[in-house]
């Protein structure tokens, strides 16, 4: 048996997956984070637009936070999906033989 879910024909799924969840996680780390150490050393917020995106500012670390929670969670999404069809196939494939 062959494993049929292959890395392109589970991206999207794992796109749209692991990025809602890693991204929200990482929203989770830094309302944690800004819980424990207030702005710490962040001389600034934020702001709009580009700022936003800025790592020396507080909401630029946790937007960078976000984005690279969200990057793992789908890598890890990806394996996963990638691992569960090798396991699917090699359990129709050991049914096949005993059969």
């Amino acid at each position: 048996m062959e494993n049929k879910l292959t890395p392109s024909k589970t991206f999207l799924v794992s796109l749209v997956a692991g990025v809602t969840t890693g991204m929200g996680n990482g929203s989770v780390f830094g309302a944690a984070l800004m819980c424990a150490l207030g702005r710490g050393r962040f001389e600034q917020w934020g702001g709009w637009m580009g700022e936003a995106y800025n790592p020396v500012t507080f909401q630029g670390f946790v937007d960078w936070c976000m984005i690279v929670f969200g990057i793992a969670f789908m890598a890890i999404m990806m394996i996963a999906f990638n691992r569960h069809g090798e396991l699917e196939a090699a359990a129709a494939a050991k049914e096949a033989g005993a059969s």
